[in-house]
């Protein structure tokens, strides 16, 4: 019999958590000891797969129906699996219910942590203790986990899908534009400020210069933390909440046609707009995982600027990238922690070289682009799951 581990978060191809479920659940759907079932309802709509991919996921999704509809005779109480439980957990260590308010609970009951601060509450702490395992989604997070004296961790590191995101011819619909792409949600800790405002100094420079971005996320109202830094202007928001990119790139200095917004892209659709691009950036002050989108670049080929912190320390291997190493130090509970890095401020200037560099010899961008691609052939879907599966097995 295979076992079914539960999922308690939503399934989605639009944000990072539900690329994680949806690509489980694919990866699963052909294992002969286990399959996934998710805890929350997957609206077809959300799930953008080509048609095969759709078919290996109706069992999924059919199971999913039933577990969600089972749910309903446990609403605001407590339910317990007979196999693996993988609950999503906040900052807090706090798992949020899965349908109909029930609080779930497995054999064994495994917490997946992709903590953005080292400041853990002891309340946190004793909650991640009570559980029989918990995953990290870098090695960052293992080793913060550790200093807080949580054992029973280990790292499983997201993967991408080499069927799709691998190098490939481009299309050359722009080819003479300089495209510089930057993606992932609009949050203080993947710093667009710090983006817009190297960007700023380079397409002054360099007029030819396309900034294409993929900001936008489920959650616009968390932007407004990119106000803080003072180095792009104040996040401008459209009439219907979203954030208007390109109006908030130009009041932050950027010329009209120096930046081009792409909306909200599902992961499928993703690989043919990379390939595109000359190079990538991610000054990103914090990944608690290994930054999926950058992932997703590397695959691909795209020479990459990398913040060197974090979750993006799993990422940089030798040249595979250009890594920001002038991570300045910051306060509060972005603050270091004894025993373990944190959050790391990168310099404007290093961002703005590393876009010379990839501009002025193309030759080498490339080379690092296609050593990155080596580096992220290795770090599949399919990977992950086999580790995911390795880790939590056993313990049932």
């Amino acid at each position: 019999m295979r076992r079914s581990v539960v999922l308690n978060w939503e399934v989605t191809s639009f944000h990072g958590w539900g690329v994680y479920g949806l690509n489980l659940a694919l990866q699963w759907s052909r294992d002969v000891d286990i399959k996934a079932v998710c805890a929350h309802p997957v609206k077809s709509g959300n799930v953008a797969m080509d048609p095969l991919s759709q078919q290996l996921l109706g069992p999924f999704l059919r199971d999913t129906a039933e577990l969600v509809g089972s749910l309903k005779a446990h609403a605001d109480g407590a339910a317990q699996s007979t196999g693996p439980v993988l609950l999503s957990l906040d900052d807090n260590a706090n798992a949020a219910p899965g349908a109909h308010g029930v609080a779930l609970t497995g054999r064994p009951t495994v917490g997946v942590v992709f903590f953005m601060s080292p400041q853990l509450s002891p309340e946190a702490v004793e909650h991640l203790k009570r559980y029989d395992l918990v995953v990290a989604g870098a090695a960052w997070n293992e080793d913060l986990l550790r200093v807080h004296g949580i054992e029973k961790v280990t790292t499983v590191l997201q993967g991408i899908d080499p069927a799709l995101f691998h190098p490939a011819p481009r299309r050359g619909l722009l080819g003479d534009r300089f495209l510089v792409f930057s993606g992932g949600k609009l949050e203080r800790r993947k710093a667009q400020d710090i983006v817009l405002a190297a960007f700023r100094i380079f397409a002054a420079r360099h007029p030819e210069a396309l900034l294409v971005t993929a900001w936008h996320s489920p959650w616009p109202e968390v932007a407004r933390g990119l106000d803080v830094s003072g180095l792009a202007a104040p996040v401008i928001f459209r009439p219907d909440g979203r954030v208007d990119v390109e109006a908030w790139a130009v009041e932050s200095g950027v010329p009209a046609g120096n930046v081009l917004d792409l909306g909200m892209v599902p992961n499928a659709a993703l690989p043919e707009l990379l390939r595109e691009m000359d190079v990538a950036v991610f000054p990103n002050r914090c990944e608690p995982g290994t930054n999926l989108v950058a992932m997703e670049v590397m695959a691909c080929g795209v020479p990459t600027i990398l913040s060197q912190n974090t979750g993006h320390l799993d990422l940089i291997e030798g040249a595979n990238c250009y890594p920001l190493a002038r991570q300045g130090e910051l306060t509060g509970r972005e603050a270091r922690l004894d025993g373990a890095p944190s959050w790391g401020e990168s310099d404007i200037e290093e961002v703005v070289e590393a876009l010379e560099a990839a501009y002025a010899d193309r030759d080498e961008a490339r080379r690092r682009g296609l050593l990155g691609a080596q580096t992220l052939s290795e770090l599949s879907w399919a990977r992950t799951a086999r580790e995911m599966k390795a880790a939590i097995l056993p313990m049932g």
